[in-house]
C-alpha cells in the first residue's frame, strides 16, 4: 500500500485525497439569508445526520484552501441562526453545481441556478421548491475547527420541520429511495447517482450471526468464496437443520446435482450461485452436503 503522512502533504492535495477516500458523501444544498435579508444558496458535501433525538444535521463550510477566506453561508448562519437544508436529486444536479459558483455578496444564487424560492414555515431562509425534501433548521452552534486554510466550521443544525414531496413517498408513508433518486459527491469532479448502485444488505440488529470465525476452515480458506460471501454465510443465527438439508437434496432439481459436485471448488461454486441469489440457507445445504 502507499501511505500518506498529512504533515508532508499540501492542504490542496490532502483535501483531494480525503475527498476521494471519504465518498460518496450526501449533499446539503444550504439556503441562508444575510443580515439584510438577501438570500444565499450553496451546496456542501461535508454534511450528514448525527442525531435523531434531538434531530441534528451538521454541515461544514470550510475555509478556502487558496486564500483562507470564508464563505457567505458561514457569515450568514453566524448573523441569522437559521438554515434550510435541501436534498439534491438527480433532476437538479446541474443546477446545484451552478449554485456553487462564487458569486459576489448579495447575488441571489436561486436566480442564477434557476431555482424557485419557496417561503418556509418556521425560519426566514427560503426553501428550494425543486428539491424533493426540504428541512427547516435552527442553527444551535457553529464550531470552528481551526483558523488556517482548509479548516472546517461545523454548523450544528436542529431540524424544526421536514417537507417531503408526495412524488417520492411510498404507500406506507415512508420515503421511496428509488423515487427520491439522490446524488452524492465523490472525489474531484465525480458524483454518484445513488439509485444506480443500491444494495440491500441484511443488518444483524435483532439477531446474532454465527460469525465468519465459526465457518469450516475449508470454507474460510476457499479459493472461490469472497469476503462478501463469507459475510453472508456468517450472518445466520444457526446452521440449517439436518431435516432441512435432507429435504433440499430430495428436490428433483437438486437430486441429480449431488453426485456431480465432487471437488471442493465445484461445491463452493454452486454455493456461490445460491449466495448471489441471496439464498443463504440453500448455499449452506450445498456446503454441508
Amino acid at each position: 500500500m502507499t501511505s500518506f503522512d498529512p504533515k508532508n502533504y499540501s492542504i490542496s492535495k490532502l483535501q483531494a485525497l480525503l475527498s476521494s477516500a471519504v465518498a460518496p458523501r450526501p449533499i446539503a444544498l444550504a439556503s441562508t439569508i444575510d443580515a439584510d435579508g438577501n438570500p444565499n444558496l450553496s451546496p456542501f458535501s461535508f454534511y450528514n445526520i448525527f442525531s435523531a433525538n434531538p434531530p441534528i444535521l451538521i454541515f461544514s463550510p470550510a475555509r478556502r484552501v487558496r486564500d483562507n477566506t470564508t464563505k457567505h453561508t458561514l457569515h450568514n448562519v453566524a448573523a441569522i441562526k437559521e438554515v434550510v437544508i435541501n436534498v439534491v436529486s438527480y433532476d437538479i444536479i446541474q443546477q446545484m453545481s451552478l449554485s456553487s459558483t462564487e458569486y459576489a455578496q448579495g447575488v441571489n444564487e436561486f436566480n442564477k441556478a434557476g431555482f424557485t424560492m419557496l417561503k418556509s414555515d418556521l425560519v426566514r431562509p427560503f426553501r428550494v421548491a425543486e428539491s424533493p425534501i426540504q428541512m427547516e433548521c435552527r442553527v444551535n452552534e457553529i464550531k470552528p475547527l481551526g483558523q488556517d486554510k482548509g479548516a472546517g466550521n461545523l454548523v450544528i443544525c436542529e431540524v424544526l420541520k421536514v417537507h417531503v414531496s408526495n412524488a417520492v413517498m411510498a404507500e406506507n408513508n415512508t420515503i421511496d429511495q428509488e423515487k427520491l433518486d439522490l446524488v452524492a459527491r465523490g472525489g474531484g469532479s465525480y458524483y454518484i447517482r445513488a439509485r444506480d448502485g443500491f444494495l440491500e444488505i441484511p443488518k444483524p440488529l435483532r439477531s446474532i450471526g454465527i460469525g465468519v470465525d465459526m465457518l469450516p476452515e475449508s470454507v474460510r480458506k476457499s479459493n472461490i468464496l469472497t469476503g462478501n460471501d463469507l459475510g453472508l454465510l456468517g450472518n445466520i443465527e444457526a446452521l440449517p437443520a439436518k431435516e432441512y438439508i435432507e429435504a433440499f437434496w430430495k428436490q428433483p432439481s437438486q437430486s441429480l446435482l449431488i453426485n456431480k459436485l465432487k471437488t471442493t471448488d465445484e461445491i463452493h461454486l454452486k454455493a456461490k450461485e445460491f449466495l448471489e441469489q441471496k439464498n443463504v440457507l440453500d448455499a449452506w445445504c450445498v456446503l454441508l452436503k
